[in-house]
C-alpha cells in the first residue's frame, strides 16, 4: 500500500514532474487563505502544444503512481492551456502567449509565492563593489 502524499509532498511532486520535461517558469502559489477550492496553484509554461500535453500527462502519471487521485484534466484537446486538478493542488500548464494573456499570477497576487523554478528570465548578476585601494600618504 502506498503512503498518501501530504499537500506539500504533492506540490513538490508536481513541480518535479514539470521540471523533468523542461517546463519553464514554474511558479507555485499558496492560496489557502484566499480560496477553499485548493491549497496550491502551480503555473508553468511549455513551448508547444506537444510539450504542454506531455507535461500534463507526466504530472498526471506521477500523481497516480504516488497514490494520489486526479479530480480532472481539462484542455488536452488544444494543448494551449491544460489544467490538472489533483484536489488540493492544481497545475496549469500553458503556452507563453496564453499564460501572458490570462496572467494567473496577477489574479492570485494576494497568495504567497514560492521562488520560480527553471526561470526563463535573464539572470541578473550583481557586480561586486570594488573597494578603493588604501590611500597612500606621502612620507615626510
Amino acid at each position: 500500500m502506498t503512503k498518501k502524499l501530504t499537500t506539500a509532498g504533492k506540490k513538490k511532486l508536481v513541480i518535479s514532474a514539470l521540471d523533468d520535461i523542461k517546463a519553464r517558469d514554474i511558479q507555485a502559489i499558496d492560496v489557502r487563505k484566499l480560496t477553499s477550492i485548493c491549497d496550491w496553484i502551480i503555473v508553468a509554461s511549455a513551448e508547444s502544444a506537444r510539450q504542454t500535453k506531455a507535461l500534463a500527462r507526466h504530472v498526471s502519471t506521477r500523481l497516480r503512481e504516488s497514490g494520489s487521485s486526479i479530480v480532472g484534466v481539462e484542455g488536452e484537446e488544444t494543448g494551449d492551456w491544460i489544467l490538472v486538478d489533483a484536489g488540493d493542488v492544481i497545475a496549469h500548464v500553458m503556452q507563453p502567449a496564453v499564460r501572458s494573456y490570462y496572467n494567473l499570477e496577477e489574479l492570485w497576487m494576494d497568495g504567497r509565492f514560492d521562488k520560480v523554478v527553471n526561470s526563463s528570465a535573464p539572470v541578473k548578476v550583481k557586480a561586486k563593489k570594488r573597494r578603493a585601494p588604501p590611500s597612500r600618504r606621502a612620507s615626510a
